[in-house]
């Protein structure tokens, strides 16, 4: 990995991280050590593995191939990913986003 990719990643992450800081949660970017595995790009999202992926030609299947290989026993693995001059995005599996989209619609049966 180039020096320019390895940046740009750390920005990526350090921009996430700030992102869901402005959305309350605490969260904060985790060095790696040598892609060790079980360690997300961002952390403080309780059961979330988050894999964070700041590039332009993104390959997701490989990304979450990734985050899924990181992810400890119990967490969800996810790839938050843009590119330049463009919004944010979720990417996970969709037996995982059911789950979410059942519980939301509990909530919303319950107000």
């Amino acid at each position: 990995m180039s020096i320019n990719s390895r940046d740009k990643g750390r920005r990526g992450e350090n921009e996430l991280s700030k992102v869901l800081n402005e959305h309350g949660f605490t969260t904060e970017r985790m060095s790696q050590y040598c892609g060790k595995t079980g360690v997300p790009d961002v952390q403080g999202l309780k059961g979330i593995h988050i894999e964070c992926k700041r590039v332009e030609r993104l390959i997701i299947e490989k990304a979450m191939i990734q985050s899924r290989n990181d992810a400890r026993e119990g967490e969800i693995p996810v790839v938050m990913h843009r590119k330049n001059r463009q919004p944010w995005l979720v990417t996970m599996d969709l037996e995982r986003w059911l789950d979410f989209y059942k519980e939301w619609l509990c909530q919303q049966k319950e107000t």
